[in-house]
């Protein structure tokens, strides 16, 4: 069980750190006001549908991506939001990098992530 310990500790340190700490309390600030929340919400939802159209190698329908860009204008005017996506992105970033140099000390292709 020592490197599922590991495993543990290293968790601990993601949430110490200070992407998911400054995550974390964005997070929590804009989905305080529950239009905010609903909105990135949808976005979140509406990026996921893109994504995944593209990644069966379908384009989205016009409609899709109009909704995203809709949902994308209004939550670009707060600025507690595009914060909130900006350390969202440093986060994802830090756990992507972990995930490479585990992939990589296993040999593990990640030819995806490049």
């Amino acid at each position: 069980m020592y490197i599922y310990d590991k495993a543990n500790e290293l968790a601990s340190l993601i949430k110490e750190s200070d992407e998911f700490t400054k995550y974390k309390q964005l997070k929590d600030k804009i989905y305080e006001d529950e239009t905010t929340k609903s909105l990135v919400k949808e976005y979140k939802k509406l990026q996921f549908e893109a994504q995944a159209s593209y990644m069966t190698g379908k384009q989205p329908e016009n409609e899709l991506i109009e909704k995203l860009k809709k949902v994308g204008e209004v939550l670009q005017f707060n600025n507690d939001v595009s914060e909130y996506f900006a350390a969202e992105y440093k986060l994802n970033t830090l756990i992507g990098d972990i995930y490479k140099i585990l992939g990589d000390a296993c040999d593990v292709s990640l030819d995806f992530m490049d």
